[in-house]
């Protein structure tokens, strides 16, 4: 299954427009918070089933953090802002542990992240709009197949 992820796109849509072909390529978008209306930008541009988290930026009644089931991997989706991620992961690792998460993806802070911890692969597709710590917008593809999960941020 090919995952589209996201974050962190700040209804700067021009950015979002930028990479619409790729995500309509795909079997599932995410997207992890600031802005939730973008989620429903991506969903009539592509037509591919969104799941999304509001993030500290959004003042919309959804939910702020959800956790499902695609092939087999159980999936926690947050914005991380409630994690502290910005100053590490510890919490949020925690919690991963706690709901039995295989895959953790977060945003907020704006920057790419990929690592594996006790088996759990933490993501956070950096920013389509405003990225920190790096030079470039990025977003990432994920393909889960069988056991295998593998990452590809795209930078744009």
């Amino acid at each position: 299954m090919k995952i589209g992820v996201v974050s962190d796109t700040h209804q700067i849509t021009k950015n979002i427009d930028k990479i619409i072909q790729n995500l309509k390529t795909c079997d599932l978008i995410i997207h992890a918070g600031d802005n939730f209306v973008d989620s429903k930008y991506i969903h009539s541009m592509t037509n591919v089933g969104v799941m999304a988290v509001k993030g500290n930026c959004d003042f919309c009644d959804v939910e702020d953090e959800i956790l499902f089931e695609v092939e087999g991997k159980n999936i926690f989706l947050c914005h991380g802002d409630k994690y502290d991620v910005k100053y590490d992961i510890i919490n949020l690792k925690e919690k991963a542990k706690k709901v039995n998460a295989d895959i953790v993806i977060f945003g907020h802070t704006h920057v790419p992240f990929h690592k594996e911890i006790d088996d759990i692969v933490f993501l956070n597709p950096g920013s389509l709009s405003f990225p920190r710590e790096v030079s470039y917008k990025s977003f990432v593809i994920i393909d889960i197949c069988e056991n295998d999960i593998n990452v590809e941020f795209i930078r744009i």
